[in-house]
């Protein structure tokens, strides 16, 4: 629930501010450095650099290394929880993809390769923001005759299944649309846990049994301080029963947390202060013991470590992919700490309570203290699982809203993926085909990497970190419309400030001019330009951009009579226009407000119309055009990362000297390389 994906907007247009350029010696150094590695379908793949990572210490490199193996020890885990036979396909693509004697030039080929491509990309057969199944290219007897001309041996087949025993039962999955459609149903008024084709729930359970035996579970228990029910396991019901089974080690996904526990393990030895040493040592007992209070006291001691420059995520952490919100993908992030920009974050933190003080929701809802919130810009090692290839530019964290009342939260902004994107857009036209003017085209070309990265720094610290929820308001309330209404909040705190004169006085900000860069950006991404994101005839379903959407469309639906937000037509194309900034800052604060309240008070139903009236629906004829301008530029809508290869240099007597960063793999072999060595997982995990 509080990770920020990078909108469309931001990712086609982010270019660097006066004042934020790179030194000299580095704008060389990114001549020979090629950001952009491969595209294809709508995808673009991209490469992020790792800056100031040979200055460190070798005992902070080889912790890095070691909690960027684990980071990518437990891949099979998130591609299996994304549907369960995501393995198998995978598995299947690659043998063929590596084994394959016929003309790789054919077109059925060529499809074949790029669908693997994308479930790659998607860790799985759905795609990662639209969440509906992708289409083949190919035939399922073109699948058939390479299936057949591979050794068996090499196929992921069941205990005595045979060649065609296995195409008859996966095919279905592959080809046929109305099977295993789609992989989160996020909101509607049917069945989501029966709608919904991820792995987190088996055994033909209903939403009613899921819902039924969490209320269960919950009756009775510690209100002040519950644990996080369901995070950390598979709901299913055998013989009649509903049980849960628990990801951990001697559970499910055993053979891949223990890699990720051997890998943690090999870090102790290495962690900068006892603090952190602790920290890492309660991840691993979580792992073995699966048990929620546990990972509790891990993130207690994770967010209390505000000393140590290397820091990492590992574990099931998220929720946004449980229709029901409640079980959490598996993801990695390994990191150290940018000290130079860490100075902006520390100046938002260190004001925290004046802007919770200051906000527009009702002082019911406000914190009268606010407790250790800590913020820093990182500099990313090492993506993992939920977070790979495509990955945040912002995490706050931990989830528990009591953790955060009484321990506080961290909240990171991660600056080498905002210059990635930066690097890799600049001049492909996107501006100046849906930008109104020069006006706000400049503005963004002056403010732009600013503003972006310190919207960022506001929803991580501040948004996510702010108000409270009443007494007895259960966390669990808004359900399937939780994680876009957390990032609605923290998307309209971050909003809300920006335009605030403390900013400038604070010297985040250079004048009051900077934040209608952000404004402007922000409203036009959200009512047209990150619907190149979505098929037409198809409504909005990923968290954060039915996030977008609703602030986007609630503040021009309300400000139509002050002609607060125009939808102007200029040569037969339609263009975002906003007239009046101070009132748009007006709107962001009401909307604000009223979702602090349903949030603090646990009103669904409200949430629910919210999300639903304006969050949900699309207008097609806008759409359509919006697609067909974006299709002249010839660009992908979504982006994502490889990794940079971590080795050890060693000398004669075996002994670590070193540890250097390879940028040169490509998107194919990295893939086909974790394939080989981070796959632990059996094919079928039921």
């Amino acid at each position: 629930m509080k990770k920020i994906m990078l909108s469309l907007m931001t990712a086609m247009v982010m270019t660097a501010c006066t004042g934020q350029q790179s030194d000299t010696a580095s704008q060389n150094s990114d001549k020979e450095f090629n950001y952009v590695v491969d595209q294809f379908a709508d995808l673009e793949i991209l490469r992020y650099k790792v800056p100031g990572f040979e200055s460190l210490s070798l005992q902070q490199k080889q912790l890095l290394y070691h909690l960027s193996e684990a980071a990518l020890m437990g891949r099979d885990i998130f591609f299996d929880q994304n549907g369960r036979y995501n393995l198998a396909i995978r598995r299947t693509l690659e043998a063929i993809y590596t084994n394959y004697k016929g003309d790789r030039e054919d077109p059925q080929f060529k499809a074949l390769e790029t669908y693997l491509k994308r479930v790659w990309f998607s860790s799985g057969i759905y795609h990662h923001y639209a969440l509906d199944k992708f289409a083949p290219g190919f035939s399922p007897e073109f699948l058939m005759d390479c299936i057949h001309q591979i050794d068996a041996k090499k196929l992921p087949l069941r205990e005595n299944q045979n060649v065609d025993q296995f195409m008859i039962e996966i095919a279905p999955v592959i080809f046929d649309p109305g099977v295993m459609p789609k992989r989160s149903v996020q909101s509607g008024n049917g069945d989501l846990i029966k709608a919904s084709s991820n792995n987190y729930y088996g055994g033909g359970i209903s939403q009613k049994e899921v819902e039924d035996f969490y209320a269960q579970m919950k009756m009775g228990k510690d209100t002040i301080s519950p644990i996080s029910y369901g995070l950390n396991s598979r709901l299913v019901k055998e013989n009649g029963t509903v049980v849960e089974k628990v990801w951990k080690v001697g559970g499910l996904y055993s053979a891949a947390i223990e890699k990720i526990v051997d890998q943690l393990r090999q870090a102790l030895p290495f962690a900068e202060n006892d603090t952190q040493k602790a920290i890492i040592g309660k991840l691993i007992e979580y792992y073995q013991t699966g048990d929620l209070k546990t990972f509790d006291a891990y993130s207690i001691l994770w967010v209390e470590d505000t000393a140590s420059e290397v820091d990492f995520v590992n574990g099931f952490i998220e929720t946004y992919g449980d229709p029901l919100g409640m079980k959490a993908s598996w993801e990695s992030t390994v990191n150290f700490t940018n000290k130079e920009a860490t100075k902006r974050t520390k100046i938002i933190s260190d004001n925290a309570q004046w802007f919770e003080d200051h906000s527009p929701v009702d002082k019911r809802f406000k914190k009268e203290k606010v407790k250790g919130v800590s913020a820093k810009v990182i500099t990313v090692s090492m993506l993992g699982g939920d977070c790979y290839p495509a990955t945040p530019i912002g995490i706050n964290l931990p989830n528990a809203d009591w953790i955060r009342r009484d321990h506080g939260s961290k909240s990171v902004t991660i600056e080498n993926i905002t210059e990635a994107y930066d690097k890799a857009s600049q001049g492909n036209g996107f501006s100046e085909e849906f930008v109104w003017s020069d006006v706000e085209r400049n503005g963004m070309r002056q403010y732009g990497f600013l503003t972006d990265n310190l919207h960022t720094d506001l929803h991580e610290c501040l948004g996510h970190g702010s108000g409270k929820l009443l007494e007895n308001t259960d966390p669990d309330a808004l359900k399937a419309y939780s994680s876009t209404l957390e990032e609605t909040r923290a998307d309209l705190f971050g909003l809300y400030y920006l335009a605030d004169p403390k900013l400038v006085e604070l010297g985040l900000l250079p004048d009051g001019e900077a934040y209608k860069s952000e404004y402007y950006k922000y409203i036009m991404n959200g009512l047209m330009t990150q619907l190149v994101r979505i098929e037409l005839g198809k409504n909005v379903e990923e968290a954060h951009m039915r996030n977008r959407q609703l602030i986007a469309k609630w503040a021009y639906e309300k400000g139509k009579e002050a002609n607060v937000i125009e939808l102007k037509k200029r040569n037969g194309k339609t263009y975002v226009v906003v007239n009046d900034y101070p009132r748009l800052r007006e709107l962001f604060g009401t909307l604000l407000a009223e979702i602090q309240r349903i949030k603090s008070e646990g009103d669904y139903a409200a949430g629910k119309n919210l999300v639903e009236g304006y969050g949900v629906k699309v207008d097609p004829e806008l759409h359509a055009e919006v697609l067909e301008r974006y299709a002249k530029l010839n660009l992908a809508p979504y982006k994502g990362f490889v990794n940079p290869v971590m080795r050890e240099v060693k000398n004669s007597n075996g002994e670590v000297t070193d540890i250097v960063l390879d940028y040169t793999e490509g998107y194919t072999d990295q893939m086909l390389r974790y394939g080989r060595d981070y796959s632990f997982l059996p094919t079928y995990n039921d």
